[in-house]
């Protein structure tokens, strides 16, 4: 598996996009303001994820996916320890991600990839959403955010 960069006259795997976010609109808005980095098995894209800077000292790491039939394979942890070293490398000094409180597997994730829970946003899904979202039985209302502090 190869992990690379977006090139800029490249189209966005927008449907693997859109597993992390059913929102095209927000989607489509991070693309342009942030880098999209893909993970590649031969031709095929089989992971994506998106750098977005926040500041000139903080990123944060968005949509993260990783295509349903290679979930399992370590794939999305090999995605976010590769964002975590590309954010050091650019001289970042914290990088933050938030997902849903229903997204059990994507807490556990990040946390062993050394992302710690600094906050919650209540309700950050039902304001920004027009669909309820269910994930694992439970209703996504609130956006967990969490950090890790890059040393260079």
């Amino acid at each position: 598996m190869k992990i690379r960069s977006l090139d800029e006259m490249e189209a966005p795997p927008l449907d693997l996009l859109l597993l992390a976010d059913p929102s095209e609109e927000l989607v489509k808005e991070y693309l342009q303001k942030g880098q999209c980095y893909v993970a590649e098995d031969g031709a095929e894209i089989i992971g994506v994820y998106v750098l977005l800077p926040t500041s000139n000292e903080n990123v944060e790491l968005i949509n993260v996916a990783v295509v349903e039939k290679y979930h399992g394979k370590g794939i999305g942890k090999q995605l976010v320890l590769d964002a975590v070293e590309r954010a050091r490398m650019k001289g970042f000094k914290t990088i933050e991600v938030g997902t849903g409180n229903s997204s059990i597997g994507q807490l556990a994730l990040y946390q062993k990839c050394g992302f710690r829970i600094i906050g919650v946003d209540q309700d950050f899904f039902v304001r920004n959403y027009d669909e309820e979202i269910f994930e694992n039985g439970i209703q996504c209302r609130d956006m967990i955010r969490l950090s890790q502090g890059l040393k260079c």
